[in-house]
Protein backbone atom coordinates (compact mmCIF):
# COMPACT_ATOMS: atom_id res chain seq x y z
CA UNK A 1 0.00 0.00 0.00
CA UNK A 2 2.85 2.30 0.68
CA UNK A 3 4.44 1.76 -2.36
CA UNK A 4 1.17 2.70 -4.67
CA UNK A 5 0.71 5.94 -2.22
CA UNK A 6 4.17 6.94 -3.48
CA UNK A 7 3.20 6.20 -6.71
CA UNK A 8 0.20 8.27 -6.48
CA UNK A 9 1.88 11.21 -5.35
CA UNK A 10 4.96 11.54 -7.39
CA UNK A 11 2.57 10.81 -10.26
CA UNK A 12 0.58 13.83 -9.17
CA UNK A 13 3.54 16.06 -7.94
CA UNK A 14 4.98 15.53 -11.66
CA UNK A 15 1.67 16.58 -13.53
CA UNK A 16 1.34 19.84 -11.40
CA UNK A 17 5.50 20.56 -12.51
CA UNK A 18 4.39 20.12 -15.84
CA UNK A 19 1.33 22.24 -15.90
CA UNK A 20 3.10 25.05 -13.97
CA UNK A 21 6.03 24.86 -16.77
CA UNK A 22 2.63 25.34 -19.69
CA UNK A 23 1.54 27.64 -17.42
CA UNK A 24 4.56 29.88 -16.99
CA UNK A 25 5.55 29.34 -20.94
CA UNK A 26 2.02 30.36 -21.94
CA UNK A 27 2.02 33.27 -19.59
CA UNK A 28 5.57 34.71 -21.29
CA UNK A 29 4.24 33.58 -24.49
CA UNK A 30 0.85 35.87 -23.91
CA UNK A 31 2.72 38.20 -22.56
CA UNK A 32 5.22 38.59 -25.86
CA UNK A 33 1.93 38.13 -28.12
CA UNK A 34 0.87 42.06 -29.30
CA UNK A 35 -2.02 43.23 -27.37
CA UNK A 36 -4.65 43.80 -30.59
CA UNK A 37 -4.47 40.28 -31.44
CA UNK A 38 -6.32 39.37 -27.99
CA UNK A 39 -8.83 41.70 -29.39
CA UNK A 40 -9.14 40.79 -33.16
CA UNK A 41 -9.61 37.03 -31.72
CA UNK A 42 -12.32 38.56 -29.25
CA UNK A 43 -10.70 37.24 -26.27
CA UNK A 44 -10.03 38.87 -23.16
CA UNK A 45 -7.50 41.36 -22.79
CA UNK A 46 -3.31 40.06 -23.15
CA UNK A 47 -2.82 41.58 -19.28
CA UNK A 48 -6.03 39.04 -18.26
CA UNK A 49 -4.43 36.05 -20.22
CA UNK A 50 -1.04 36.58 -18.20
CA UNK A 51 -2.47 37.36 -14.91
CA UNK A 52 -4.43 33.77 -15.13
CA UNK A 53 -1.62 31.80 -16.51
CA UNK A 54 0.63 33.80 -13.46
CA UNK A 55 -2.12 32.98 -10.63
CA UNK A 56 -2.27 29.46 -12.47
CA UNK A 57 1.41 28.88 -11.98
CA UNK A 58 0.99 30.06 -8.10
CA UNK A 59 -1.79 27.38 -8.14
CA UNK A 60 0.38 25.30 -9.36
CA UNK A 61 3.80 25.87 -7.26
CA UNK A 62 2.51 27.17 -4.26
CA UNK A 63 1.29 24.65 -1.01
CA UNK A 64 -2.56 24.99 -1.41
CA UNK A 65 -4.08 22.19 -0.14
CA UNK A 66 -7.16 22.50 -2.02
CA UNK A 67 -7.16 20.62 -5.32
CA UNK A 68 -9.60 22.02 -7.22
CA UNK A 69 -7.67 25.25 -7.31
CA UNK A 70 -5.18 22.96 -9.27
CA UNK A 71 -7.78 21.85 -11.28
CA UNK A 72 -9.19 25.20 -12.18
CA UNK A 73 -5.69 26.05 -12.76
CA UNK A 74 -5.16 23.22 -14.98
CA UNK A 75 -8.79 24.16 -17.35
CA UNK A 76 -7.33 27.93 -17.46
CA UNK A 77 -4.21 26.57 -18.99
CA UNK A 78 -5.66 24.35 -21.12
CA UNK A 79 -7.95 26.78 -22.05
CA UNK A 80 -4.85 28.87 -23.38
CA UNK A 81 -2.79 26.84 -24.86
CA UNK A 82 -5.91 24.71 -26.81
CA UNK A 83 -8.37 27.19 -27.69
CA UNK A 84 -6.95 30.85 -27.76
CA UNK A 85 -2.93 30.44 -28.81
CA UNK A 86 -3.98 28.61 -31.97
CA UNK A 87 -6.62 31.04 -32.72
CA UNK A 88 -3.81 33.98 -31.95
CA UNK A 89 -1.47 31.96 -34.40
CA UNK A 90 -3.71 31.85 -36.79
CA UNK A 91 -4.70 35.80 -36.84
CA UNK A 92 -0.35 36.31 -36.62
CA UNK A 93 0.01 34.48 -39.74
CA UNK A 94 2.50 31.94 -38.00
CA UNK A 95 -0.08 29.53 -38.14
CA UNK A 96 2.58 26.69 -38.81
CA UNK A 97 1.21 23.53 -36.17
CA UNK A 98 2.66 23.63 -32.89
Amino acid sequence: MLIFAQVLFWSIYLIKVALAVAAVIGAVTAFATRADAFEVAGRMQKMAWVAILAASTAAFVLPFHSNLLAVAAAVFTGIYWFDVRPQLRDILGNAGGW
